[in-house]
């Protein structure tokens, strides 16, 4: 059966011919589109891989670059079909010119997230400190961070703020510094008491041994003389040798008989 047995007019035989090829040719350009988009998508995704780029930023470029392909072909299957793209893409200008003037805090955080995934200040797993908020860093993603606390609490963080913020990394380094700060009696004996704490900086267990302890007088107070004993610990076991430190600091004066004394205060009353 052909469209003249249909009894149909010549002209709008022609023009469902017309409409019916285009559709046709919009069919197979969408599903080449769509091979295409597929194929530079992984392409992209696995560049980003070998370049040792952030998975979170791999996979947002694959999938941009899939729907950036999409795009244009829809674009140019509206063209296909005989429909005038440049008004639509004036159309299209104007619409994202809104949605963007409607989204910039978004986009400021989207743009602030690519900054952090390329740069990479901190990773997961590290323990930061960002503006005031302290936590392990659980997962970087476009628009947030998320950071879980010792006590188990959870902070989900902008990306603007954490990149306009001061970020300290605590566990950057393999190796940090323990400081016990500890005042002792204005009648010991300097000498004695720097070889007692010394002597109690060497004896703190787990410290790194390649980097030997320091013990420095660091002022004379109102009420004590203070000293700040430094010991070098490992990382992953900071806490510990930190502790450590504190307990063998206290007992090692107190079997010296050397006293930590309370904030004295002296009053005159004038007769």
């Amino acid at each position: 059966m052909n469209l003249s047995e249909l009894n149909i007019p010549p002209e709008i035989a022609a023009t469902l011919v017309k409409y019916a090829t285009g559709a046709l040719g919009v069919l197979v350009l969408l599903l080449v589109a769509t091979f295409i988009a597929r194929r530079l998508s992984s392409a992209v995704r696995l560049a980003c891989e070998k370049a040792k780029i952030e998975a979170t930023l791999a996979k947002f470029a694959g999938k941009a670059t899939h729907w950036a392909v999409m795009i244009l072909a829809v674009v140019m299957s509206l063209g296909t079909l005989g429909i005038k793209t440049t008004s639509f893409a004036a159309i299209l200008g104007a619409a994202g010119l809104a949605i963007g003037l409607a989204m910039q805090g978004t986009l400021s955080h989207f743009a602030a997230g690519v900054m952090l995934l390329i740069f990479r200040p901190f990773k997961v797993g590290d323990v930061v400190e960002i503006g005031g908020k302290q936590g392990k860093v659980d997962e970087i993603d476009i628009l947030f961070t998320v950071l879980d606390t010792p006590d188990n609490r959870r902070f989900i963080l902008p990306n603007g703020q954490v990149f306009g913020a001061a970020i300290e990394n605590i566990t950057f380094h393999t190796v940090r510094r323990a400081d016990v700060l500890v005042g002792t009696d204005y009648g010991a004996d300097l000498d004695t008491v720097r070889e007692v704490l010394n002597a109690a900086a060497l004896a703190v267990p787990g410290q790194v041994a390649e980097k030997p302890p320091q013990v420095v007088l660091v002022g004379l107070g109102s009420s004590s003389i203070d000293w700040q004993v430094r010991v070098w610990a490992p990382t992953a076991t900071f806490l510990d040798v930190f502790q450590a430190a504190r307990r063998q600091v206290k007992v090692s004066l107190d079997e010296a008989g050397i006293g930590i004394p309370f904030p004295q205060m002296d009053v005159h009353l004038d007769k």
